[in-house]
């Protein structure tokens, strides 16, 4: 007798393949190969990353505390670190996990 949950881990696999599969065919059947994509198209993927990112960083500092040791100390310099980074490196990936080693260390190591 097969296990109800090796079942249903397998149902939620498909159902995410075939979800996913069908995401990244969803634009060539709306915008075809070689037709043009819309402009409002072309302004929401310029402009919804960078507002994602930003929203990303406010939810992560909204209960971020200036008036309480360590004053937010390891949340911002973890962001300048980020920042600086990807300005001078342009590697998202290096920046966010430079950020994200700056933050650690200073929680956990520094700042206990």
């Amino acid at each position: 007798m097969i296990n109800s949950v090796l079942v249903f881990s397998i149902v939620v696999i498909a159902l995410i393949a075939i979800l996913t599969y069908a995401a990244r065919l969803f634009p060539y059947l709306v915008f075809g190969r070689g037709n043009k994509i819309p402009d409002m198209v072309v302004y929401l993927g310029e402009t919804l990353p960078p507002a994602v990112m930003v929203l990303l960083v406010v939810y992560c500092i909204r209960n971020t505390s200036i008036f309480i040791y360590p004053y937010g100390i390891p949340e911002f310099s973890a962001i300048l670190l980020t920042a600086l980074l990807y300005l001078i490196v342009k590697n998202n990936l290096i920046a966010m996990i430079s950020g994200t080693v700056l933050y650690m260390i200073m929680t956990q190591i520094i700042f206990t």
